[in-house]
């Protein structure tokens, strides 16, 4: 039914207005009471679940142990208040009013590998985040699963690892013919069918609320067109919700075909231009590919890039590599360590979010002009291209 507000009484009007204040945000406050944290600390709030690279939405300087986080939000969300140096998370579902964090924080590892871990962590002044608890159990259920496979599995993994690291195939055909091997290979199999199953059902009970797409994003890592049943199971409130939305872009984005290459946000390592214009001038095409240190696979393809690197240039093609590493030393390490024959550069942190870039490696082709002409493409995709014109 359709209301013709000029119709309305005035007493319903101010309810009709006052019920509409209710969508807009309202203000939070976190204190933090985390023994162990050291002076000094930046401690910054960052929106989770989302899949995009985000920007702190608060920032606090930790003073004995304690800190305090202000902002405002519409509705629960999802946030990370993550430690800067050494690093350190805590997950945490945040309501308006005020919130209040008490436990440890310990830190563990050596070297450049040293991080916080928040510890006997208790919440108040947050309904929301005892439901995320609740509701996530299960899956915390699996960590003590997987590591009671791994150390079932540790002789064995060690003797794999070795093997592979020597490239001793003689040696890695025999463990794996080993009933050691077979049962490790067992126990992983119907380890990852649990995981799945678990992040179904956990997702599949809250369908008909913001609560299943949040679970989605907020469970799985990246997502393909395969995924899509994962979306269309939910209600129509659930989809229409801010992580219905956000589920929906991953899974079915807006692409680029067509339009002008988005926003290029680098750093060089020499004075090379950052600019579509001077990437493309000169250039019949230019494939930009997405990369990062620690991706196995998109290291893995660089020897085949490197080797139809001429063939792509004799056809008017330059590739240029964006990593998206969060640190820059990674990233020349990475870059010293391939010798990348084209331009190389690091995202500036803005890149890959107006890239949408879901997971790596990933390839767009662009034409002299600047335009995208091919997205998400193989490198045998973009080869197979040039052979038409």
């Amino acid at each position: 039914m359709k209301f013709n507000l000029r119709n309305l009484p005035l007493l319903l009007l101010l309810l009709v207005f006052t019920y509409s204040g209710y969508a807009q945000s309202k203000p939070f406050t976190i204190t933090g009471h985390i023994k162990g944290l050291p002076d000094g600390a930046k401690i910054e709030l960052l929106p989770g679940a989302t899949h995009q690279d985000e920007a702190p939405v608060a920032t606090a300087t930790v003073s004995q142990g304690k800190f305090e986080l202000k902002g405002s939000v519409p509705e629960p969300r999802f946030f990370y208040i993550r430690l800067v140096e050494p690093r350190g998370f805590y997950s945490l579902m945040v309501q308006s009013g005020e919130i209040t964090l008490t436990g440890d924080a310990r830190l563990s590892g050596d070297g450049d590998n040293k991080s916080y871990e928040f510890e006997h962590m208790t919440v108040k002044g947050s309904d929301v985040h005892t439901q995320y608890l609740q509701k996530r159990a299960p899956r915390e259920m699996l960590d003590s699963i997987y590591m009671a496979n791994r150390e079932a599995s540790k002789e064995i993994s060690e003797k794999v690892n070795a093997a592979y690291k020597n490239k001793d195939t003689v040696l890695l055909k025999s463990l794996k013919e080993t009933e050691a091997y077979k049962q490790m290979d067992a126990r992983e199999s119907a380890f990852f069918k649990l995981v799945t199953a678990t992040f179904e059902k956990i997702i599949r009970d809250d369908k008909d609320t913001w609560w299943g797409p949040f679970f989605a994003l907020d469970l799985y890592n990246y997502f393909t067109p395969k995924d899509k049943p994962v979306y269309e199971q939910f209600s129509q409130e659930a989809k229409d919700s801010y992580y219905g939305k956000l589920l929906n872009e991953q899974l079915n984005p807006k692409g680029f075909a067509g339009q002008p290459a988005p926003l290029l946000d680098l750093k060089a390592s020499t004075n090379t231009p950052t600019d579509i214009a001077s990437l493309t001038k000169g250039h019949k095409y230019v494939l930009v590919d997405f990369w990062a240190s620690w991706c196995g696979p998109c290291r893995r393809a660089i020897p085949a890039m490197k080797s139809s690197y001429a063939d792509l240039q004799a056809k008017g093609v330059q590739i240029v590599s964006v990593s998206i590493d969060k640190k820059e030393a990674d990233w020349l390490k990475a870059q010293k360590e391939e010798q990348l024959p084209w331009p190389s550069f690091l995202d500036n942190g803005k890149t890959a979010n107006a890239w949408k870039i879901r997971a790596i490696p990933a390839m767009f082709l662009l034409n002299e002009k600047g335009i995208v002409v091919g997205e998400n493409l193989t490198l045998e995709e973009i080869q197979a291209k040039m052979k038409e014109n």
